[in-house]
């Protein structure tokens, strides 16, 4: 990680977090690597349910030391009214409050945006919802999954005439972190100006929504719904993935007429690249399939290594289709710095780093995530003043 030369851009931020799950604690994973201070609010005894998902190591999932880096963890009852007053005193001393529960649900316990108004003007007030605020779908339950497909991108994903596929990663939930985070910049951006805080309004399926390119011009002007392509892209020839020699998939992008007349070159047919036919996006995509046809019948004669070195020579979009495995013994990922190695417990872990890159105040990871509640005194008595017999009475009535 480079030297820092000036404090993190958030330094000095204070950041409540409130999310469950994935969408607003991602948002929380982003703000807080680049320097805020976030604390992240959890139910007392169970904590966010991603501490046990997937692969667990000594009670705790590792994916929990990657999500909540950076973060202090404090427990209440948000369901008390006790729990809901110190949420609401945390919330007046910080400057941004993320929240992914459904909508009305911060309402319900006396904590929505409005309660803040008077006390804390400039805070911003984002929520991440399946479906946002407003309109008749806001009551639905809206996981990543559901959310996926009503905001359009299962339905161009997968093989035509096939069942649509979903990627193995919630990436609508992802999505909707990163969209968050973006807003409350914008929105802090916004404050500087004003003074005033805003809402930020979320939709998981609305960042969906937001990657899909042409697909809405495309239906409005042309009257054409895009629809799924397998391991192509409509439109774009050729972009595609081929099976080599050895068993192996690469992916070969050569959709420029420059870089077709490379690929053409690189696979000794340089006639290809002077057939008027192939001159054009437009005219290769008419003749989609006889290019694709000549390429595998070249990717099927050569080793996927020994494709992918006459690809880069000859200035060829190309790529192997990686596994973490192969990400891990790659040299440009290390060169990147996309790893950094914490200690659980002793233990050394490896945990994705966040970009984007900044050359003067790079983003970094601090510390994994902590065990539950493990920040409760630090908060309530550094920040809110509470005595240690008041700490001890909220344990008691296991309000934290």
């Amino acid at each position: 990680m480079n030297k820092e030369l000036d404090p993190r851009p958030l330094a000095g931020l204070r950041v409540i977090e409130i999310g469950q799950l994935l969408a607003g604690p991602f948002t929380g994973t982003i703000l807080g690597y680049f320097g805020a201070e976030v604390i992240k609010v959890e139910p007392p005894e169970v904590g966010d349910p991603i501490r046990g998902w997937r692969e667990v190591r000594d009670g705790t999932s590792l994916w929990w030391a990657s999500l909540s880096r950076n973060k202090k963890c404090i427990t209440l009852d948000l369901k008390t009214p006790k729990g809901q007053e110190v949420l609401k005193k945390l919330a007046n001393t910080a400057d941004v409050f993320v929240e992914n529960f459904r909508p009305g649900t911060m309402e319900k316990w006396g904590i929505g945006p409005d309660t803040f108004k008077e006390e804390n003007p400039g805070l911003i007030y984002a929520r991440i919802s399946g479906y946002g605020q407003t309109g008749p779908a806001a009551s639905k339950a809206g996981f990543a999954s559901a959310c996926e497909a009503f905001g359009g991108f299962r339905y161009v994903n997968g093989f035509p005439g096939e069942v649509p596929v979903r990627p193995n990663i919630s990436i609508g939930d992802t999505l909707a972190g990163i969209h968050a985070a973006l807003g409350v910049l914008l929105a802090y951006i916004g404050r500087q100006k004003s003074g005033q805080g805003q809402v930020v309004d979320v939709a998981i399926f609305e960042g969906l929504f937001n990657l899909l390119e042409a697909v809405i011009p495309e239906y409005s002007g042309a009257g054409i719904v895009r629809e799924p392509s397998g391991t192509a892209i409509t439109g774009i020839v050729p972009t595609n993935t081929h099976r080599c020699k050895d068993g192996k998939h690469i992916v070969i992008g050569a959709n420029t007429n420059s870089m077709f007349k490379r690929l053409a070159k690189a696979m000794d047919k340089p006639e290809m690249g002077d057939d008027s036919r192939f001159a054009e996006n437009a005219d290769r995509v008419v003749n989609q399939k006889e290019i694709e046809t000549i390429i595998e019948s070249w990717t099927l004669q050569t080793n996927s290594k020994e494709a992918l070195e006459a690809l880069d020579v000859a200035g060829v979009a190309a790529g192997p289709i990686y596994s973490v495995k192969d990400m891990f013994e790659d040299e440009q990922y290390h060169a990147r710095e996309l790893f950094q190695e914490v200690s659980i417990d002793g233990k050394p872990l490896t945990i994705p780093a966040i970009i984007p890159r900044l050359s003067r105040t790079p983003g970094k990871t601090d510390f994994p995530g902590s065990k539950l509640g493990a920040h409760n005194e630090e908060v309530l008595q550094n920040i809110l003043g509470y005595t240690e017999q008041e700490i001890a009475d909220l344990k008691t009535e296991k309000i934290i």
